[in-house]
């Protein structure tokens, strides 16, 4: 079957007196039955190139589906006199909400069973699910389309029946105030952006909702919740740089929120509430890494705040959980996350021990103020996740769960490592490895370089049942912590945004470099992935490297940057604006044509390519990887595969069931073992 070939109409696009020239920027009329009907060719071709492949990938889909323990439920939490917990059935896709009344060896009470909610339907998310301070009822939130964009309703978990509210166009969650009977939720606008607060009362029309907060400037997002002690509601809005937060009291629903402190530019900050005091994380006085600082609830503007924890130029602080003995702060030193536990009244003043190469962890459920346990996840790249509870007054630890992984796997016969790559300014990037112990490390060995590199989003060396099909086969799995992330704090970030972007892309070229020279690899069997922003990752570095990679998967692509941040129509554009710049501005315009990887697509040659897209996606529209594959086929000059893989029923997120996302998995694992010749 021969590639399909998209018909060019000419659009230019003009900006600070530069030309652009699209000629597949009709690609971007959703309705339009010719776009659909190219988006099916090309899955039509998709589906031919790997044919060959498809009892291959139906192997894989078992064997993945295999390693997971079918019937299991998550470690149960006490909240207001209830235990809560998640259940999966063997042979159902989707999850069933239980609570148990006061003791675990009540009789279950069912609070949501999805499998029965989602059928009929082709994609279906519940989320937001919040319980009343009586316990008689629940809001939740579902979408089933995949745009992320939710109905609220409420059922009454006495009679199991769903009110006649129903809340449309909303982010899913919402907080019930201390009457039980006023709801406080999140709209979004036609870009998408949470931009509102509204409050809902219990049988009335949603038209009758009160508007308490709108967020004008459209670089800044809201959001609503309660706060741990179930005294306030809080209100944030926060940009790239700056946030601002609003109270009020639970049990006064209808008063009016008070500022907790002004937003300034570049002031960023979050609260959390204990006692007679708000407890705040803050990068005030250039505290860039962060610290931890205290105020009255009564006196909260930043002139009253005084220092917990001060700020340390090599610690950077995550974040922070608040006991009634007990602080404990999530501190991330040399790019591994260190738990902090301070004694309230300075009787004890120590770290959890953590004693692998390379692992992550973090605190987990811990709703309750009045515990000394303190309910925390652990992993690595060897190492299942482990819920673990750890008694802070006497030191001792109880592993709650630890992920099942069933079939032969014994993590013993993988070794992981971490190592350090010199970039080319002489940064010090680090590479998380892990492969089988079998596999011998040479410029034969297949390997996989994963990396992100955005929002100052961490890649954490997580363990994967998944990925033992790559691992299994002899491929080594590496994560490439490179700037753009905050692996190595703060100033990691922001050595990679804005007009330091490039670093993002120069870092994971020289972090492969590296493991070439190392002789880990070579380019014969060198493959990159990574997923929206890590798409755009993709896309630069085979602008810049063309050869360095025999194989890319690039997953949802961010790739067209330039178009996509000079339309503020398109979801989420303007609050991106402190992450990429704003291109109305001549200098970032430039900038970031630089590196666009739609407006750098040249005549020559490309490694071979996979790139998927969801028809739905509200984070990166569909057309952008289209646009982007149907350049690529006008000028590339190789005869590699360029493949691009279009969900017509998801969105960014890809398949919502338990399992269903394990074919897209598996599809993308048997394109590479293609290209490596592994067929079985």
């Amino acid at each position: 079957m021969q590639a399909p070939i998209a018909k060019k109409i000419e659009k230019k696009l003009e900006k600070h007196g530069d030309i652009r020239i699209d000629n597949y920027y009709w690609l971007n009329e959703r309705e339009n039955p010719e776009v659909i009907k190219y988006l099916e060719e090309e899955n039509k071709y998709t589906e031919s190139i790997l044919k060959s492949t498809e009892e291959f990938q139906a192997k894989l889909f078992e064997e993945m589906k295999s390693r997971i323990k079918e019937d299991d439920s998550s470690v149960p939490y006490k909240l207001n006199g209830y235990w809560y917990l998640t259940e999966f059935q063997k042979g159902k896709e989707y999850p069933i909400h239980k609570r148990r009344k006061d003791t675990l060896d009540n009789k279950d009470e069912i609070l949501f069973d999805v499998n029965l909610m989602a059928e009929g339907h082709v994609y279906y998310n519940l989320g937001g699910i919040s319980v009343s301070p009586d316990n008689t009822l629940c809001s939740f939130g579902v979408d089933n389309v995949s745009r992320r964009i939710y109905t609220i309703q409420i059922k009454d978990l006495k009679t199991g029946q769903l009110l006649d509210d129903k809340i449309e166009n909303t982010t899913g969650g919402s907080v019930w105030s201390a009457d039980n009977e006023t709801l406080f939720y999140t709209r979004k606008d036609d870009t998408l952006r949470a931009y509102q607060i509204w409050k809902h009362k219990l049988g009335t029309s949603s038209s009758d909702d009160v508007l308490v907060f709108e967020e004008k400037d459209d670089t800044f997002s809201v959001y609503i919740y309660k706060s741990k002690s179930r005294d306030y509601i809080i209100i944030g809005s926060s940009s790239t740089v700056s946030d601002e937060y609003r109270f009020i009291p639970s049990n006064e629903p209808d008063t009016e929120f008070k500022i907790f402190q002004k937003r300034e530019r570049d002031l960023e900050y979050s609260i959390e509430h204990f006692g007679d005091k708000f407890y705040i994380q803050t990068n005030k006085d250039d505290a860039f890494n962060f610290k931890l600082m205290k105020t009255s609830i009564n006196t909260t503007e930043q002139n009253n705040w005084t220092e917990v924890i001060p700020h340390r130029e090599e610690v950077f602080i995550e974040g922070f959980e608040i006991f009634k003995n007990y602080l404990v702060v999530e501190e991330r030193t040399n790019g591994l996350i260190q738990m902090n536990i301070k004694a309230w009244n300075n009787s004890q003043d120590y770290y959890l021990p953590f004693s692998e190469e390379t692992y992550t962890a973090g605190s987990g459920t811990n709703p309750d103020f009045d515990t000394d346990i303190l309910r925390y996840g652990y992993t690595s790249l060897t190492t299942p996740t482990s819920v673990i509870d750890f008694d802070m007054k006497n030191q001792t630890s109880e592993v709650k769960k630890e992920q099942i992984v069933l079939g032969d796997f014994n993590k013993e016969n993988y070794t992981s490592e971490r190592i350090w790559a010199e970039a080319r300014d002489g940064e010090k990037v680090a590479i998380s490895l892990v492969h089988h112990k079998d596999t011998k490390l040479s410029k034969d060995t297949p390997l996989l370089l994963y990396a992100y590199g955005s929002y100052g989003y961490t890649i954490e060396p997580n363990f994967s049942s998944v990925r033992l099909s790559l691992l299994d086969r002899g491929f080594v799995y590496a994560i490439a912590h490179i700037r753009g992330g905050q692996y190595l704090g703060r100033e990691w970030y922001e050595d990679g945004k804005m007009l330091d972007k490039k670093n993002t892309f120069f870092d994971y070229i020289d972090v492969a470099k590296h493991l070439i020279n190392i002789k880990y690899t070579s380019s014969a069997h060198l493959y990159g992935m990574g997923g929206s922003a890590g798409g755009l990752l993709m896309g630069a570095v085979i602008n810049y490297e063309p050869t360095l990679f025999n194989g890319i998967v690039a997953q949802v692509p961010f790739v067209d940057v330039v178009t996509t941040m000079l339309d503020d129509t398109i979801p989420l554009t303007t609050g991106e604006y402190d992450e990429w710049g704003n291109p109305n501005d001549k200098e970032y315009y430039f900038y970031m044509k630089e590196y666009s990887p739609y407006d750098n697509v040249e005549e020559k040659a490309y490694p071979n390519l996979y790139i998927s897209t969801g028809l739905h996606d509200s984070q990166v529209q569909y057309w952008e990887p289209a646009k982007w594959v149907a350049k690529l086929r006008e000028l590339k000059t190789d005869d590699n595969i360029l493949l691009l893989d279009t969900n017509m029923d998801t969105g960014h997120g890809g398949a919502s069931g338990r399992f269903e996302s394990l074919k897209e998995d598996a599809k993308e694992d048997a394109f590479l073992f293609m290209l490596e010749g592994i067929t079985k």
